[in-house]
């Protein structure tokens, strides 16, 4: 007996947000090397703007809050820059891009 329309879109649904879970938690696994490579470009690009080891200062947004599914947002904020944030596409390469998200995600505990 076929599963009727709306239980096949139940199944649908549930596979799909079980897939969606799943992939949202993989991509958020980073090598400590990257986390440390992060920390260490926060430090020398970042921290004058948004405060020693992902402090919250009150004039630049709390990075530690930065929607962890918005990585793309994350990277063109970085590369070119948003309101009073200059770009920084012309002295971070891309890999170093990624490894300030992993700092960003993994927070500043993990990289030590």
């Amino acid at each position: 007996m076929k599963p009727r329309h709306s239980e096949r879109t139940a199944r649908r649904i549930c596979f799909s947000l079980f897939a969606f879970a799943c992939t949202g938690t993989m991509a958020q696994a980073f090598r400590p090397e990257q986390i440390k490579k992060g920390a260490e470009l926060y430090e020398t690009h970042c921290q004058t703007c948004h405060g020693p080891r992902l402090a919250n200062p009150p004039w630049a947004p709390d990075l530690r809050k930065f929607p962890r599914e918005d990585h793309a947002r994350f990277v063109d904020t970085v590369s070119y820059g948003r309101k009073g944030m200059p770009p920084w596409d012309d002295v971070l390469k891309p890999e170093d891009i990624e490894a300030l998200w992993a700092y960003v995600v993994a927070g500043e505990r993990k990289h030590q």
